[in-house]
């Protein structure tokens, strides 16, 4: 099961920060002035071989000074909501404020595991001074420095102990493929599963945001067997009141990270958009193999050579990742949706099959041979060996007297090799090259 960390508090008590030391990034904008972030950032984590999601949320304000406020306190509400564990960052220089009043208020309400980092503990004088936030009643208090790292790795100890185990009852189908329908709201995703399973299991409505919880279905028809997962379920329109675009990236990470290959599925009359390239962004980062859905192609004029442009189009608008494959369909007349099952699974057998050793290094020492890696600083590369790792997605290593001369250029070349000359087709690979 996935596993969601929210990093939640008011403005500037250095939640970005920290989703930087959490994640292993500068991904997010640190500037000491409240409300900075706004947008939400999405990054991976991994504490004691536990790997997990990482949110982090604008800063909560109830004042209507700035008018993203608004919506920053929905996204805010949303995470609370839909996270595993809450991380609720307050400064130890300030004390409790009223503003870490009514987060904690909307905390309690939440009744998830929180845990309380109090931020700025940055020498000796202040050690002690968390002890106040007690207060809140939501727990345990870590003092930490997201700036040198203090005291992170305590309330990372805490945090992955409270992620949810393995479900017994669901063993039995974990050896079965998991595919997953993912994309922004209204690309036609749960018209996809009704198409395929041949019921209205999941509503489908012009109403954005519809769809909420995911559900797995397992699809055993025309010889496939799968668990078929669409970030499905049932709202009544009247509460549909959240951000949505925000919404779908976070379910969709929850989503993509219990697949083994994703449908991304895409609207053939708006083309691909700004928050679609977020989800395929985070397909890749999991490393999960994916097959793209362009769906709604019956509403699309064309003529012969529209499909070839818009599939062009798409594979630049998909780079350097683009070697994947892209099916047409449409859901109301069912063209080609058996096409995407069967694609979906050849992809599946892409992500988990072995080349073996030898046959490996017969290919791509020969190539390495005749293309060595560019000299660095007058000193020569040798790559003497390479290995596919025993991993869940296509990962390899390249043994070498010199790996960090490697020139991201020349990586890149060996990954188009690799594809070159076997089929990985609609999955990312990971090159990684060690010491000798």
């Amino acid at each position: 099961m996935s596993n969601i960390v929210a990093i939640v508090g008011r403005p500037n008590v250095g939640k970005s920060t920290l989703f930087n030391r959490l994640t292993e990034s500068r991904d997010a904008i640190v500037k000491e002035i409240s409300g900075v972030t706004r947008d939400r950032l999405y990054g991976k984590g991994e504490w004691n071989g536990y790997q997990f999601s990482v949110i982090d949320t604008g800063g909560y304000a109830t004042t209507k000074e700035d008018v993203f406020e608004g919506e920053i306190r929905k996204q805010v509400e949303i995470a609370i909501q839909e996270a595993t564990v809450i991380v609720f960052m307050v400064d130890v220089t300030t004390g409790i404020v009223q503003m870490d009043e009514i987060v904690a208020q909307l905390l309690r309400k939440s009744n998830k595991k929180v845990y309380i980092a109090a931020n700025k503990v940055d020498n000796n004088d202040r050690v002690g001074l968390s002890s106040e936030f007690y207060a809140f009643g939501l727990g345990e208090v870590f003092d930490l420095s997201a700036a040198n790292g203090s005291g992170t790795g305590d309330l990372l100890d805490a945090v992955v102990e409270s992620f949810n185990k393995e479900d017994e009852s669901i063993r039995e189908e974990d050896s079965l493929p998991r595919i997953a329908i993912v994309g922004r709201p209204n690309v036609g995703k749960s018209s996809m599963v009704n198409a395929l399973t041949g019921q209205v299991r999941n509503i489908v409505t012009e109403i954005s945001g519809t769809t909420r919880d995911a559900i797995h279905t397992r699809y055993k028809s025309f010889g496939f067997d799968f668990l078929l997962i669409d970030t499905a379920g049932i709202r009544k329109k009247a509460k549909v009141t959240e951000d949505i675009e925000y919404y779908s990236v976070l379910r969709s990470v929850r989503t993509i990270e219990n697949s083994d290959v994703c449908i991304f599925m895409i609207d053939a009359e708006q083309g691909i958009q700004k928050q679609d390239l977020s989800i395929f962004y985070i397909i890749e980062k999991n490393s999960k193999g994916v097959v793209v859905v362009v769906n709604k192609w019956d509403l699309v004029d064309k003529d012969q050579n529209t499909m070839l442009k818009f599939e062009e189009q798409l594979r630049n608008q998909l780079a350097p990742f683009n070697d994947v494959p892209i099916i047409f369909t449409s859901t109301i007349t069912k063209q080609r949706i058996h096409k995407v099952l069967e694609k979906s699974m050849e992809v599946f057998e892409n992500r988990v099959y072995k080349i073996p050793t030898k046959e490996l290094n017969d290919v791509m020492l020969e190539i390495i041979n005749t293309t060595p890696p560019p000299a660095m600083k007058g000193k020569y590369i040798k790559i003497k060996f390479v290995q596919m790792l025993p991993t869940h997605a296509p990962t390899f290593a390249f043994y070498c007297n010199l790996p960090q001369y490697i020139q991201e250029s020349y990586k890149r070349f060996l990954e188009n090799r690799i594809r070159e000359k076997f089929n990985f087709e609609g999955v990312p690979i990971k090159v990684f090259f060690r010491k000798k």
